[in-house]
């Protein structure tokens, strides 16, 4: 079985940012939506998934959601374990329309979540990545056999893949970076802190040079 990483840029995956009530009706959510995963075509990385590979993860995915949560991190980690300190959002459904799945995702309030929500904010188009293992024929790059774990938020591929892994150690070497970080646990209720951590992480965006 291999680690299969599937990026999809904001564009390629016309992601949508939207903002809907929350279920107090004082607060304000944020998802992403769109194509999550393309079945039938051979993508960037030269694998193609069947659609009943891609019917089949997304499935798995209601499934998941009928008993708990499937949460997602900013960028991708080195394996399929669900690191709970990197989680920035969780997906709220997903479903097939085409050859392709769709889905939606919603923002959490966690440090990760409160970077995605800054940068999109602030401009920043983020597309999404699914996460999983499989077999792909060597010959062809089909994809069988495939278990999807979740579905990440990632940079564009225009700029590097270490982007948002660069901002989180860029934001904690910056000084006053460990402060925002447990600021942004606060941020959701706060409309002041929002601002802070929002003039922060655009200030080391820029300090950056991404």
């Amino acid at each position: 079985m291999a680690y299969l990483k599937e990026h999809l840029t904001f564009n390629h995956a016309r992601m949508e940012v939207l903002t809907e009530d929350s279920n107090d009706g004082k607060s304000k959510n944020l998802y992403m939506k769109g194509i999550f995963i393309e079945g039938g075509v051979k993508n960037a990385n030269q694998r193609i998934y069947p659609v009943s590979e891609i019917e089949r993860a997304v499935a798995t995915i209601n499934a998941q959601l009928k008993d708990g949560s499937v949460l997602g991190e900013l960028d991708h980690p080195d394996d399929l374990k669900i690191n709970l300190d990197r989680v920035s959002h969780m997906i709220t459904d997903m479903w097939m329309d085409g050859p392709a799945g769709h889905g939606k995702l919603k923002i959490l309030p966690t440090p990760m979540g409160q970077l995605v929500t800054t940068m999109l904010q602030s401009g920043v188009k983020l597309g999404v990545s699914s996460r999983g293992s499989g077999n792909v024929n060597d010959m062809n790059g089909h994809v069988s056999d495939f278990e999807i774990v979740t579905v990440d938020v990632v940079a564009q591929p225009s700029a590097p893949h270490a982007y948002p892994t660069a901002i989180y150690e860029g934001l904690l070497n910056m000084q006053g970076g460990h402060r925002i970080l447990e600021m942004a646990q606060d941020a959701s209720t706060n409309q002041k802190i929002q601002k802070y951590l929002k003039d922060q992480v655009t200030r080391l965006i820029k300090e950056l040079k991404l």
